[in-house]
């Protein structure tokens, strides 16, 4: 019961700063996929939700440490502002796992000014789709296993 405990809390924690690394994890792990999906959901969540309270004070804390002002038009930044401007917090919220990592994504969701719900709600629901298809790729794909190992 403690070993399976400690691979669903692995699987969660790795899933926190890096989205797949959630799935990777359950994989070498060897947990189900669907424990997988959900535990990866849950370690995005906790950064999501942690980053979301915290995401004002976190960025005047960077404001404080950096030395030259930041870049105003990086590559990432424009392809945040595009995938804003045309879609939104839905946008920015699926976008998350794949390009934006679940420690940016509630950032630059919290500079847009999207209220807390919204953030909650789409991240949420982006979270359950991407850990239900990248771990159900990582656990039916034998050579992604291949690979992994």
């Amino acid at each position: 019961m403690k070993s399976l405990l400690l691979k669903y809390l692995s699987v969660a924690l790795a899933s926190t700063l890096k989205f797949f690394g959630g799935p990777i994890t359950g994989v070498i792990l060897h947990v189900g996929w669907l424990e997988t999906a959900l535990f990866s959901a849950l370690g995005m969540m906790f950064s999501v939700v942690i980053l979301t309270y915290a995401g004002n004070g976190f960025q005047q804390l960077l404001q404080k440490r950096r030395k030259s002002p930041p870049k105003k038009f990086s590559k990432t930044n424009r392809i945040a502002v595009k995938v804003w401007k045309k879609f939104g917090i839905i946008g920015i919220a699926f976008l998350t796992p794949p390009l934006f990592t679940p420690l940016f994504g509630p950032l630059l969701a919290v500079a847009f000014r999207v209220p807390r719900n919204s953030i909650f709600l789409w991240m949420t629901i982006s979270a359950i789709v991407w850990g239900l298809a990248v771990s159900y790729i990582a656990h039916k794909m034998t050579f992604i296993q291949e690979w992994i190992r």
